[in-house]
């Protein structure tokens, strides 16, 4: 399975260890990022009518150096999937998404015809976050979670998403859950039990398969057994809903 990603810092948080989760199951899937820190969608649509090498490439988890175009990205190799996603500060504001995000859609459909197009639904910031009180205006994440789940519904619904990643309400499940922290600096998803929680939602959603019995375990960042376990059921119980 190829995955490609028009993303940000928020691509390589969730791909971090996308394709170390799928390798453990015996499962051949790479995962590539298109970084731009912060980009938007209005950014990306920049880009995408520029044609220009603005992105850094970023491959399994790791950059590569490389800067490549999002046409030359596209046409790099047969995807199975592309996701889009907006910039999180922009996530909650559905007036931000368009008409970027249609345009953004129909050409990567023309592009890359058989590819399933992902929208990847983004988290809220950090309680008490002076990015979530003072950048955003919200008192509680989970009004900021509340508002960028409506936008991105409406966003899968606008350009008829294959498929629909819920990273944000993985992020609730598992704040819900008694884990207090799944940020490194109050918006990013944190090295360990953050970026592993994204990795096994996309893994789970993108390929269908059960995440209870997975045993990637190398973490940039300790994630306790406990934890481990609380990660995998709130993945379980949260894409359950998806998959049908």
């Amino acid at each position: 399975m190829n995955i490609l990603t028009i993303g940000n810092s928020y691509g390589d948080d969730s791909q971090r260890y996308l394709h170390q989760i799928a390798k453990a199951d015996g499962v051949a899937l790479n995962a590539v990022n298109l970084f731009i820190g912060g980009c938007s969608l209005a950014r990306h649509h920049r880009n995408m009518l520029s044609e220009l090498p603005e992105y850094v490439l970023c491959c399994n988890g790791m950059s590569t150096g490389f800067k490549v175009s999002i046409k030359e990205a596209l046409l790099n190799r047969d995807w199975d999937v592309v996701t889009l996603h907006q910039a999180s500060h922009y996530s909650t504001d559905y007036a931000t998404y368009q008409p970027y995000l249609n345009n953004l859609a129909e050409y990567v459909r023309r592009l890359v015809p058989k590819a399933k197009l992902a929208i990847n639904q983004t988290w809220a910031y950090e309680q008490d976050s002076p990015r979530l009180n003072e950048m955003m205006g919200y008192k509680d994440q989970a009004d900021m979670f509340r508002d960028l789940d409506a936008a991105y519904r409406k966003a899968a619904d606008e350009v008829g998403a294959d498929v629909f990643i819920p990273s944000g309400e993985v992020f609730q499940a598992l704040l819900a859950s008694g884990i207090k922290k799944v940020h490194r600096d109050t918006y990013h998803a944190g090295l360990g039990v953050g970026r592993y929680a994204l990795g096994l939602t996309w893994y789970a959603i993108l390929t269908g398969k059960e995440v209870k019995d997975n045993a990637f375990a190398d973490f940039d960042e300790e994630i306790t057994p406990e934890q481990i376990e609380t990660v995998k059921k709130c993945v379980t119980e949260v894409t359950r809903k998806y998959l049908g």
